[in-house]
């Protein structure tokens, strides 16, 4: 039986996986120093302010922190003169954290799942971070030069961001967090979007690549169905979230052999209040047999990262994803377990969900919301 790094390369790759990849359990989403120096706040705290200057609340009633973009608090106040406002974090962390942090990719078994760095946010998103969402849009409009400027200072920075943790934390998958869409469609029509980050992330995404990392994971939890091929040239090596409304299996048809697409469970099938584990099923084995095929396509909520919103949601949908394993290829729960780090987390979710399944027993630590 096939380890879940080997069996997540081998669909990538479409060289024969033994079962179906269950969401990220091929994957150990891990840090860098960054992170002691990145500002975000906590579920209920407010205007915390980050190492580009955005402030961030979290207020009690949503799903996450967002960006504050009342006047006082935006970053970009004139697009025209936007260098005066937009600053980059500084890259000079102490050794003592460069330490902490090799010590953690370290102790990764490394044949069970891809010591993978997780970056955010992606260059769309922090551009709209910086000016707003519907203030940004105008920008790439109306404003093109000063748009390509910024993008192309954000990506200096990034590449010099991914010198710096390449060199020292040796990640072999990067999971690289950048919007692109909402669930209907694209923010930009493609060939806007081409004129500005398609070089920008062939850039980013090749450094990468050139530089030991094996597997480019995008997440753009929403439409994208119209920007596949840009995704192929950019070097991506799996599209994480496409959403149900891009008709995955088609997808998968045309360019599964090209890049694996890593999805299909919306949030909204799994991920609500009174949720239960048939939904979860449900939801799982319809992805799965839709699709119809282990290479160029990974069962998985859409949501960035191993989690849901509701507690039991992302855990629900990895028992589903299992039994099914099980069912169709006759591998026991134990040898599975075996085959894969345990399970971990890291979104753990804000409220509380009715799963009943044999991974929520810790169910009732978070408050109700």
């Amino acid at each position: 039986m096939l380890t879940a790094r080997e069996n997540m390369r081998r669909c990538v790759k479409n060289e024969g996986p033994d079962r179906y990849v269950n969401q990220y359990e091929a994957l150990k989403p891990m840090s860098t120093p960054l992170a002691f120096h990145n500002p975000r706040p906590r579920r209920g705290e407010a205007d915390k302010v980050n190492a580009w200057g955005v402030t961030y609340s979290y207020p009690m009633n949503v799903p996450a922190g967002f960006p504050v973009h009342t006047p006082d608090k935006l970053v970009v106040k004139d697009i025209e003169h936007w260098r005066d406002y937009v600053k980059a974090p500084s890259l000079d962390w102490p050794e003592e954290e460069w330490e902490k942090m090799e010590a953690a990719y370290a102790s990764v078994d490394r044949t069970k799942a891809y010591a993978c760095t997780f970056v955010t946010p992606g260059i769309f998103e922090q551009t709209h971070h910086l000016c707003s969402i519907d203030q940004v849009l105008l920008y790439y409009m109306i404003n093109e030069e000063e748009m390509t400027d910024m993008i192309k200072y954000i990506t200096e920075w990034e590449l010099k961001f991914a010198e710096k943790f390449i060199n020292r934390l040796h990640p072999d998958a990067i999971l690289h967090h950048d919007d692109w869409g909402s669930e209907t469609n694209t923010f930009l029509r493609p060939s806007m979007f081409d004129d500005y980050f398609l070089e920008p992330y062939k850039q980013i995404y090749g450094y990468y690549h050139d530089h030991g990392v094996e597997l480019i994971i995008h997440h753009s939890d929403s439409y994208g169905a119209n920007i596949v091929p840009e995704m192929i040239e950019m070097g991506i090596d799996v599209w994480q979230g496409p959403m149900h409304t891009n008709n995955v299996p088609e997808l998968v048809k045309k360019w599964g052999k090209q890049i694996t697409f890593m999805g299909e469970i919306d949030n909204k099938f799994v991920d609500f209040d009174n949720a239960t584990y048939d939904d979860c099923v449900k939801a799982a084995r319809n992805a799965i047999e839709s699709v119809g095929t282990m290479e160029g396509f990974i069962p998985c909520i859409t949501q960035g990262g191993p989690g849901s919103l509701y507690v039991g949601g992302y855990e629900g949908l990895w028992q589903a994803i299992d039994e099914y394993n099980i069912e169709k290829f006759g591998y026991t729960q134990e040898e599975i377990d075996a085959a894969r780090l345990p399970l971990s987390v890291m979104m753990p979710g804000s409220y509380r969900a009715k799963i009943e399944c044999k991974y929520n027993d810790y169910r009732n630590v978070l408050p109700d919301k």
